[in-house]
């Protein structure tokens, strides 16, 4: 409905952006008040969006939304086709809170974080509050979420709750109120970060005239409060990001965070327990770890004490934690007091512990175990949210679906007979903010994470938060998983804000470095792989490319023992189906043409080109901590460019031959971007190493395939094998006669100042083998490069002279023949030969021993 002026003020000049702007009835409105006037702390923002107008800001939405895609912010919404590809959803216009307002929430949510720090170091310690009769114990021996492996275990200074986050709402006369507590693993400040550097970007005008107060102070503060939590005497103890892995809803913000705060990210895999140590597997060996930031949940972080089934933890790490040479932030078994079920006894336990009175209630809340709160919410069944308990695996009606009177009696029953499990909160009418509908600006409803943390000196609030918004109107759930969307928040100040930066500046000399730290071993791992997976995509498309260009559906019989050596490699690498298995449709036209197009786009097909992508873009969002926005955008917008719309009309032999040159243009970005923006160090080295050993294999497996063909000598055959192997023009410049056998293979095979050759490729990595840990520490090779020294020896004393002399349909029979073959069989044994002594670690490295 439009809100009518009121009375005195008919004749009012009313702004643009709030001219058709209609607050809803019954619930606070962030923007204007009760009379529609606009709220003082968000005049200047105001007069600024008046100044943009819609075409304007819908401009600069444009505009944010590139930028989300640029630095690849994504959500993981389990179930949704677009996986870990769907964009962050961002709302252009920012909820604002004024200074003295703020003041208010950032006292009263220390206040909390160090009441439930209390708790938890009660129900973990003495256990006084459950003596005493404060605490219910079936509230905390009944849940899941209490660790009883953890009991006793202290943390250092007993702080349990290092991170803490709020999710806050407002009452409609405008007061907050805490609606949950997070407890275990509070998401989302990556989050925040992100949502303030694109909103910053797209409205810098209103940035500065408002006044915002800036976050980098608070991620100083946690990278001190962390790095003061390790027990190793040294100035630079090892504080790692331990993720559950790429699949996780979050784990762009885990990435981020990690980047942002200089830690390295690892999953359960690349840590293991020593003699009560937790050690992080990296090139050199074992390197000790003195601090874990985790986003791994509590009973899945110790697969030997908790919970047997987990694939995500450290087995060891609970023992490696009572014998404290370890934190673990937050503290295993933190996540008791998420329980909502703990809300209704805070009141009571904050004079008891602290002697005040809570100053931010929370929403009103009945936990079933007492048989006064079980009667009432079943009187009031219909009235209230009602909700598990604790954890585990029963859910409640859904919250954004209208329950049935059956409904209603089959969770009537269930409370009845086991009340325990069951909490009850009031419903909340959220508050509402102005948001963009990308035609104007109109209220949704709002709610608003805020973000704690841990310092010697007590808790700090960030100055700012994750708001997020209900997209439909008059919303009362939110939900990323079900289509939020979010909002910078930002906090206003009284005085003009200084500038503040994550980075240190140095008091005394620096100590100057060549490395970074070392590199885990899963990190190479994924960059080695990272290196395959982009050569294998050239040379997909350099075969494809290839084929189609002869291919003529005019004249297939004629064209197809040209084409032969082309569609064996791509049946040998996994592009096409096996021949022997339908022979009859390489003599098809139309069956052979759908074969090779779907060799580029079948998602389905384990081999295609767009196979590979996905597999290239899975494994460029497993190194985002360790490599460029550049890097990550080039992978993406490949990814993109071979996804084809599901209303696209078929595409045509030529339609393809033109997007597979694209693909290479973005693939020599790629390529390029590696070779000039990366510091050749050991990601770059493993990088590398993963795309000489794949092109050595394409190449040896292409060439052994035009050797047994019947044509291997005719001058079009030998045509692709320099165009496959991008040497036309070095032929050509070199030789002035049409392509002659010896010295097409000559320069393909044997030619060390050919990029693309194979001897250059092994040749450069034997430099490569030359700088790895291991070979530099070792009296003798490496099984791995015993191997790369055979296959480097043999390649040297080839001769392709021999295939000028070979009879005709017996060059696969010739020295060169018989020692490609061997090479390509060599290949994949120095692959595996690779892997296993340099991605899986067991002994202790003598530079982190100490």
């Amino acid at each position: 409905m439009t809100q009518a002026a009121p009375a005195g003020k008919a004749d009012r000049e009313i702004p643009g952006t709030l001219a058709q702007y209609s607050p809803e009835d019954g619930c606070f409105d962030e923007w204007v008040t009760a009379d529609a006037e606009p709220r003082p702390h968000y005049a200047r923002l105001i007069h600024e969006l008046d100044r943009l107008g819609p075409e304007e800001l819908h401009r600069r939405e444009e505009t944010g939304r590139r930028i989300i895609h640029e630095q690849g912010i994504t959500y993981n919404v389990y179930g949704d086709p677009k996986g870990m590809e769907r964009p962050w959803r961002l709302d252009p216009i920012p909820l604002l809170i004024g200074s003295e307002e703020w003041r208010g929430i950032e006292g009263a949510l220390r206040q909390r974080a160090t009441l439930i720090n209390a708790i938890l170091a009660d129900c973990y310690g003495a256990q006084d509050l459950i003596r005493s009769g404060w605490l219910p114990p079936a509230l905390v021996f009944g849940q899941a979420d209490f660790l009883r492996a953890a009991h006793s275990a202290r943390p250092p200074g007993d702080t349990h709750l290092h991170f803490y986050a709020a999710d806050l709402a407002r009452s409609p006369d405008g007061r907050w109120w805490v609606v949950s507590d997070r407890t275990q693993i509070p998401t989302g400040a990556g989050y925040a970060l992100a949502n303030r550097l694109v909103t910053s970007r797209i409205l810098p005008e209103a940035f500065r005239d408002c006044q915002v107060q800036r976050l980098a102070g608070f991620f100083r503060e946690v990278q001190a409060s962390l790095a003061a939590l390790g027990s190793r005497r040294t100035d630079n103890p090892r504080v790692v990001l331990l993720t559950p892995g790429p699949y996780n809803e979050t784990y762009f913000e885990q990435a981020y965070l990690a980047r942002y705060l200089g830690y390295a990210m690892v999953e359960g895999q690349d840590l293991t327990v020593r003699d009560d140590r937790v050690f992080l597997k990296t090139l050199s060996g074992l390197e000790p770890v003195d601090v874990i930031l985790r986003r791994v949940d509590d009973d899945f972080c110790d697969p030997l004490e908790l919970r047997n089934d987990s694939m995500l933890g450290v087995p060891g790490l609970m023992e490696a934690v009572r014998a404290g040479s370890v934190t673990v932030a937050n503290a295993l078994g933190s996540g008791l007091l998420q329980s909502a079920a703990f809300m209704s006894f805070l009141p009571g336990l904050c004079r008891h512990l602290l002697g005040e009175d809570l100053r931010m209630p929370s929403v009103a809340s009945w936990w079933c175990g007492q048989k006064s709160a079980e009667t009432y919410v079943l009187e009031h069944l219909e009235d209230l949210f009602i909700k598990p308990a604790f954890r585990p695996h029963r859910r409640g009606p859904e919250p954004s679906q209208p329950a049935s009177a059956a409904d209603y009696e089959v969770l009537r029953r269930r409370i009845s007979f086991q009340p325990h499990l069951w909490v009850a909160q009031e419903r909340v009418r959220l508050s509402t903010a102005p948001a963009w509908t990308g035609k104007g600006i109109s209220p949704r409803p709002v709610g608003l994470r805020v973000y704690v943390i841990a310092t010697p000196s007590g808790y700090r609030v960030m100055p700012g938060g994750l708001s997020r918004l209900v997209p439909e109107p008059g919303g009362r759930f939110i939900s990323m998983q079900r289509g939020g969307a979010s909002k910078d928040t930002w906090v206003l100040s009284d005085a003009p804000v200084d500038e503040v930066s994550l980075l240190h500046r140095a008091g005394a000399a620096v100590e100057l470095r060549r490395v970074g730290n070392n590199l885990p071993s899963r990190m190479a791992d994924n960059f080695f792989w990272l290196g395959r997976y982009s050569e294998r995509a050239d040379a997909t498309a350099r075969l494809l490319r290839s084929t189609l260009l002869r291919f003529n559906p005019e004249s297939t019989g004629s064209a197809l023992p040209l084409i032969t050596p082309l569609l064996d490699t791509l049946e040998m690498q996994g592009q096409l189906p096996l021949a022997a298995e339908h022979p009859e449709r390489r003599l098809n036209p139309e069956s052979l043409e759908a074969e090779l197009l779907g060799a580029i786009f079948n998602p389905r097909q384990a081999g295609s080109l767009r196979a590979i992508a996905d597999q290239l873009e899975r494994l460029g969002m497993l190194v985002r901590d360790r490599t460029s926005n550049d890097l990550w955008r080039v992978v993406s917008q490949l990814n993109d460019k071979l996804t084809l719309p599901a209303d696209s009309p078929p595409l045509l032999a030529g339609d393809a031959i033109g997007l597979l040159s694209q693909t290479l243009l973005h693939l020599a970005s790629f390529h390029g971007l590696a070779r000039e923006n990366m510091t050749r160090a050991q990601g770059w080295r493993f990088l590398d190493l993963g795309q000489r050993i794949e092109r050595a294999a394409y190449l040896g497996t292409f060439l052994d395939a035009a050797l047994h063909s019947p044509e291997a000598d005719n001058p079009s055959v030998l045509e692709a094998v320099l165009e496959v192997a991008d040497s036309a023009i070095t032929y050509r410049s070199r030789y002035n006669l049409l392509p002659e056998m010896a010295a097409v293979y000559d320069l393909v095979l044997l030619d060390d100042t050919n990029p693309r050759s194979l001897l250059f490729q092994l040749l450069q990595m034997e430099k490569h083998f030359a700088r790895l840990p291991r070979e530099r520490d070792g009296a003798l090779p490496s099984p791995a490069h015993r191997i790369l020294i055979r296959i480097l020896s043999e390649a040297r004393l080839m001769d392709p002279r021999d295939l000028h002399r070979a009879a005709a349909g017996a060059w696969h029979a010739t020295t060169t023949g018989e020692t490609l073959r061997r090479i390509r069989a060599d290949l994949p044994r120095l692959s595996d030969a690779l892997s296993a002594s340099y991605f899986a670690h067991s002994a202790i490295s003598r530079a982190g021993s100490g």
